[in-house]
């Protein structure tokens, strides 16, 4: 099956469909409805219109974010073919998102971090365009914008605010001018909300906004379930390292550049995770797309056949573990 999610047809996007349904079944046989998260009054909005849609049935909501999550994948493998940050084009990336977002059922829940996911993975994919653009500043704009309204539906993504600054560091020379674009976008959600706040008179929202927790153990099913996980998520991420290290060097610098803002989008995405209120159950997702993206390295290593089979069908075997023991 490696092979096959190595090559570029677009027949590989309807095996990664039926293979997300399948792993994605005990989240879908047993759904959940998504609830409002106190202080976060811009998703709770946001699931009231959806209510109004969408009723009170959990299966909708669920089905919604598989599909989500599937098309997430394919935006995630579509940054990563559009800005060549690997040697050959294929599905790699989008077959590791899927399976990490798998590892839990709760991941693949609808949440507040799904929205936020398209957010940064739309960020990353404008400041990776900062060097091949002949209009940067409408770029940086809208990078900062994105970012900006990650952190509005959650605010612990004020922390990608240094991966804006990241970007500005690694994808353009220094210029006050493009500095200032980056500052105004990020500012300009920040300005609308209190200002749609003010004329409603519900300041008081905007007060309920900074909120934070720690979410390391919150949803753990059992301690050898909590040491399983977290013992194939580091191998996988130290092997996903260990190929990077001799793929990188290979590419040239600009590359090389996309690479440090994808570990430095990790760390970030990391920190996030660790200091989520707990009453967010897909908080943990927000590292999934930095960490597929690196550990997809293993399973493209040109070097070593072995090593990249290896590393899949014990990926597989990881996937079938975390199934097992949250039935």
């Amino acid at each position: 099956m490696l092979r096959l999610l190595r090559n570029n047809s677009p027949f590989i996007i309807l095996v990664l469909f039926l293979f997300a349904i399948v792993i994605k079944l005990p989240a879908l046989l047993h759904p959940q409805l998504p609830q409002q998260v106190p202080g976060h009054y811009l998703y709770n909005y946001l699931l009231s219109i959806m209510t109004i849609v969408m009723g009170h049935n959990g299966f909708w909501y669920t089905l919604l974010a598989v599909i989500l999550l599937f098309l997430q994948s394919l935006y995630i493998r579509n940054i990563v073919t559009r800005h060549k940050l690997f040697a050959r084009t294929s599905y790699v990336t989008s077959y590791v998102f899927l399976l990490l977002t798998s590892i839990y059922p709760q991941f693949s829940s609808f949440g507040e971090t799904l929205i936020i996911n398209w957010l940064l993975a739309g960020a990353m994919d404008v400041m990776f365009s900062f060097t091949q653009t002949t209009q940067p500043r409408k770029l940086i704009y809208n990078a900062g914008l994105l970012l900006s309204l990650a952190a509005m539906f959650q605010f612990t993504a004020l922390t990608f605010f240094l991966l804006l600054l990241v970007g500005m560091l690694l994808f353009r020379p220094f210029n006050m001018g493009e500095w200032s674009v980056a500052m105004v976008g990020y500012v300009t959600p920040l300005y609308f909300l209190l200002s749609l706040l003010f004329l409603a008179d519900k300041m008081y929202l905007f007060w309920l906004w900074p909120r934070g927790g720690f979410s390391l153990t919150t949803h753990i099913a059992s301690p050898g379930y909590f040491i399983g996980t977290l013992s194939g998520l580091l191998l996988l991420t130290g092997t996903g390292v260990y190929a990077m290290r001799q793929n990188v060097p290979l590419t040239n610098i600009y590359v090389r550049r996309d690479w440090i803002a994808i570990t430095y989008y990790l760390i970030l995405s990391g920190f996030v995770a660790i200091f989520t209120d707990g009453s967010i159950k897909t908080g943990w997702t927000i590292v999934m797309p930095a960490l597929s993206i690196i550990i997809s390295h293993a399973l493209l290593l040109e070097k070593s056949k072995r090593f990249s089979n290896f590393i899949f069908y014990f990926s597989l075997a990881f996937l079938l573990y975390c199934i097992g023991v949250n039935k």
